[in-house]
């Protein structure tokens, strides 16, 4: 393989740019999953969440054109994500115990779930970003362009937490993002898509903004209900 050919260096700047501007959404679940950990084990969740999900990312765009073929697939997708934005905001609570190191283990998880989920649509982007490369490279490309991209979403995920402490609305904010993003998901699915253009064409920002305030609104309600529960 030539690493000075340009078409690979093109090709790796493609996708380390296309990482910097799909990866803020993935930076919001990561601080969400970690906020309620004490801070050695925000660290812990914040890099091995991010280098797992960066690893699972390379492997999902391989077949990416492929499984977004597949009908129903955005439909499950954005089904799981709603309910991750709910259980987030839902298990919003500053007087969290945080000392249960397993707790590490569940913020990972939560965090690859979401990743897989909301990735469905990024790797396409970053599959064609190396597309242009030589065939032999992309692999490697795929792999050195992505783990590049792990300092960025490490470093997104530090600056929202900061931020969360500060600004708590910022929680409800990245809940209703999911919330988003999952209806973007839904309309865009191989099932109906044929059929939502036909019978609602346009409303597809009205659907993702009617999912958003699912989330904050579902997600609030089971918060206010479980503060009002007996511990």
């Amino acid at each position: 393989m030539d690493l000075l050919n340009a078409a690979f260096f093109i090709a790796l700047l493609k996708i380390i740019w296309v990482n910097i501007l799909l990866s803020g959404d993935n930076a919001v679940v990561i601080a969400l999953a970690a906020r309620n950990l004490a801070a050695d084990q925000q660290k812990k969740a914040i890099v091995f969440g991010s280098g797992a999900a960066i690893v699972l990312r390379v492997v999902l765009t391989l077949f990416a054109v492929q499984l977004l073929q597949l009908p129903w697939l955005k439909l499950i997708g954005a089904v799981l994500l709603l309910w991750i934005g709910i259980q987030l905001l839902a298990d919003n609570d500053d007087d969290a115990d945080v000392q249960a190191s397993s707790s590490v283990w569940v913020a990972i998880r939560t965090i690859l779930i979401a990743d897989l989920v909301m990735s469905l649509d990024n790797v396409i982007a970053v599959a064609a970003a190396a597309n242009s490369a030589p065939e032999g490279a992309r692999l490697s490309l795929l792999i050195i362009g992505l783990g590049l991209s792990i300092p960025l979403i490490i470093f997104g995920s530090t600056l929202l937490l900061k931020l969360m402490e500060r600004f708590p609305v910022i929680i409800t904010l990245g809940a209703a993002l999911l919330g988003f993003v999952a209806g973007e998901m839904a309309t865009t699915d191989a099932a109906v898509h044929e059929w939502f253009e036909a019978h609602m064409h346009g409303l597809d920002y009205a659907v993702s903004i009617s999912c958003a305030v699912f989330v904050v609104a579902v997600g609030m309600a089971l918060a206010r209900r479980s503060k009002r529960e007996p511990a």
